[in-house]
C-alpha cells in the first residue's frame, strides 16, 4: 500500500512557490465562486494576490464555520509529561543540546496536575512530551492514558512518532486524537533544522499520519511551524497532506493548528517572518477549501488576535496552557518549551468568548454514538 511519501514525490518546492507568484485575481475570484474546492483552489487563496480579497475571505469564513460548527469554541488545555528529548532542533527549548533541567512526571505528579486542570473545568487534554524514548515511551503513555482516562472526557497527545502497532494500544486504551507536525515540507532543508536524533529522519516523519489512519485513530491534527521556510509554500503541503489522507482514512477527522515560531531558550531566530494578517489569510484559506476541517488556535497568539479569531473560523481553542512539565503546580521554574502569549485564565477565556456571542465548550459529542472508544470529545 502506498503512503503520502509516494504522492508528495510528484510535486516540487520551487514549483509551487512559483505557482503561487503566478496567481491572479481572476484566478482567486474564480476559485471563491465555486462550490467545490480543490487543492488548487487552496493554492490560489494562499497566494500573495489574494490578500486583496481578505476581507470577502474573512465573511465567507465566519459563514462556512457558523453553518458547519455553529458559535461554538471547544476549548483545551495541554499537559507537559517530560522536556526530556534526544532530538537536537534548532528552534526548540527541549532540543538535547540545551543545557536544562530535565523533567518527567511521576504518576503522583501527574495526577496533582491533572487535579489543577479539572479545579480550571478542562475535560479536553492534550499530552504533550519530548522525543525520548527510553524515558517516556509507549508504557509511560499508556499509564498516562489508564490515569488520567477516568477523570477526562477527551485525552489527545503530541508526542514522538510512533508505530501503526503502538497507535493501535494507544486508540484501545482510549485516546482521541494525535496531532502530528511535519515543522517543515522542504526536505532539502529539513536537515538543517534537525541535525541529530530520530526527528532528522524525514520521511519517518512523513509517513506518521499514514500510521495513525490505519490504526483507526478518531482524529489527527496537522500543521507547519510557521517561521521556519515560506509560510505560503509549506502550507500547501500541509494541505496536500490533509486532502490526501482525508481521500485515504475518511473515518477519521482532521483538525489544522497554525504554530508561529515563538521565543524559548537556545533557539533559532524566524526566517520568515508572518504578521497577523498572514495568519488570518491562511486560515481564511484553509476554511473556504474545506468546511469540515477543525482549526485549533493555541496560546502562541497574542490576546489581540485570538478575541477577533472567535468569530473568524477557529473551532477550538487552548487557555491557561503552561508549556513546561509541572507548571501547572508541581514544578513551576522547569524550563518551557516556548514562551506562551496569551497567559489569560480560562474563566477570562471563556467570558471573551462569551461576549462574541458565542459559546465556551468543554465537551462535545458522546462517543457511544460513533462507535469508537471513550467518552466525550472535546
Amino acid at each position: 500500500m502506498k503512503s503520502f511519501k509516494d504522492f508528495f514525490e510528484n510535486y516540487q518546492w520551487d514549483e509551487i512557490k512559483a505557482r503561487l507568484e503566478k496567481v491572479t485575481l481572476s484566478d482567486v475570484e474564480r476559485s471563491l465562486q465555486k462550490k467545490n474546492k480543490t487543492i488548487e483552489d487552496f493554492l490560489n487563496f494562499l497566494s500573495p494576490i489574494a490578500a486583496q480579497k481578505l476581507e470577502l475571505m474573512a465573511k465567507m469564513t465566519q459563514q462556512l464555520t457558523q453553518k458547519r460548527f455553529g458559535k461554538t469554541i471547544q476549548l483545551y488545555a495541554p499537559l507537559y509529561l517530560s522536556n526530556e528529548c534526544q532530538n537536537i532542533c534548532t528552534y526548540c527549548g527541549f532540543s538535547l543540546d540545551n543545557s536544562i533541567k530535565r523533567k518527567t512526571l511521576t504518576d503522583t505528579e501527574l495526577m496533582i496536575e491533572a487535579t489543577v486542570l479539572k479545579s480550571m473545568g478542562v475535560n479536553h487534554v492534550l499530552l504533550v512530551s519530548g522525543e525520548a524514548n527510553k524515558t517516556v515511551g509507549i508504557d509511560y503513555f499508556l499509564n498516562a492514558v489508564k490515569l488520567l482516562k477516568p477523570h477526562f472526557a477527551n485525552i489527545s497527545i503530541e508526542v514522538q512518532p510512533l508505530s501503526e502497532e503502538e497507535y493501535q494500544q494507544l486508540h484501545e486504551a482510549g485516546v482521541n486524537a494525535v496531532l502530528v507536525y511535519q515543522e517543515t515540507y522542504h526536505q532539502e532543508v529539513y536537515k538543517e533544522y534537525h541535525p541529530k536524533g530520530k526527528k532528522s529522519n524525514f520521511n519517518f516523519r512523513l509517513e506518521t499520519p499514514d500510521r495513525i489512519g490505519k490504526a483507526g485513530i478518531h482524529k489527527m491534527g496537522l500543521g507547519v511551524l510557521l517561521g521556519l521556510e515560506d509560510w505560503r509554500v509549506d502550507s500547501f503541503f500541509n494541505a496536500l497532506h490533509i486532502d490526501y489522507l482525508q481521500k485515504q482514512y475518511w473515518k477519521s477527522r482532521y483538525s489544522v493548528s497554525f504554530p508561529r515560531l515563538r521565543p524559548a531558550e537556545g533557539i533559532i531566530e524566524p526566517k520568515f517572518i508572518m504578521s497577523d494578517r498572514d495568519l488570518l489569510q491562511l486560515i481564511c484559506a484553509y476554511r473556504i477549501w474545506n468546511e469540515d476541517l477543525e482549526i485549533s488556535i493555541s496560546t502562541r497568539e497574542n490576546e489581540k488576535f485570538r478575541n477577533h479569531i472567535v468569530s473568524l473560523g477557529a473551532t477550538a481553542m487552548s487557555a491557561a496552557s503552561k508549556t513546561n512539565p509541572g507548571g501547572y503546580a508541581v514544578d513551576k521554574e522547569s524550563l518551557e518549551q516556548f514562551e506562551t502569549s496569551d497567559e489569560r485564565s480560562m474563566d477570562e477565556i471563556k467570558n471573551i468568548i462569551k461576549k462574541a456571542g458565542y459559546d465556551p465548550i468543554m465537551k462535545d459529542w458522546d462517543a457511544v454514538y460513533s462507535g469508537v472508544s471513550g467518552n466525550l470529545n472535546h
